[in-house]
């Protein structure tokens, strides 16, 4: 019984000193870079064209998005329904400085790695299409403080690449 006392008071005080070292650790803060994206909040509207190939027959779009930080601003959260060429959808995506996830309502899925150099940032994914892996890079080019320029484009080698879609967005 004394043995039995013995180990629950030390492991009731194991306990104390690890909970008590979890108060204590500082709770990460965003880093300055993460500000960068500030000029992505808001709600823009979207105009776009989809060119013809692998996606069909082409056609213009348009779309809305409403861009917010996550709590604990690391993240954008973006929910943007559009309407166009390849029909109605939505799509919610997750932008930090370096990283962009999106899903959308066509089972389409993007995991993609990036980096802003000056007023353009650029960011490149990898995606399985049947048996091959075909590379896609958007890049968005900024033009002022309330409009950018956009540009999606396809590559089965990582040289040769082709535009599958273009457009602009325009911040309400």
């Amino acid at each position: 019984m004394k043995r039995r006392l013995t180990t629950l008071t030390c492991m009731a005080l194991l306990l104390g000193v690890a909970l008590s070292d979890r108060v204590q650790m500082e709770i990460p803060k965003p880093t300055p870079e993460l500000k960068k994206l500030d000029y992505f909040a808001g709600t823009w509207t979207t105009e776009g064209e989809i060119k013809p190939g692998p996606m069909g027959s082409g056609g213009k779009f348009t779309g809305t998005n409403h861009v917010q930080w996550m709590d604990g601003a690391f993240f954008l959260v973006t929910h943007s329904e559009f309407n166009g060429a390849m029909g109605k959808g939505a799509e919610t995506s997750y932008m930090g400085y370096d990283t962009y996830d999106s899903f959308n309502t066509l089972g389409e899925a993007d995991h993609a790695k990036g980096n802003v150099d000056g007023d353009t940032w650029t960011w490149q994914s990898e995606t399985r299409m049947g048996s091959q892996t075909i590379k896609g890079r958007l890049t968005i080019k900024v033009l002022s403080a309330t409009a950018y320029n956009f540009k999606f484009e396809m590559s089965s080698d990582g040289t040769t690449w082709k535009t599958v879609l273009e457009g602009k967005d325009t911040k309400k």
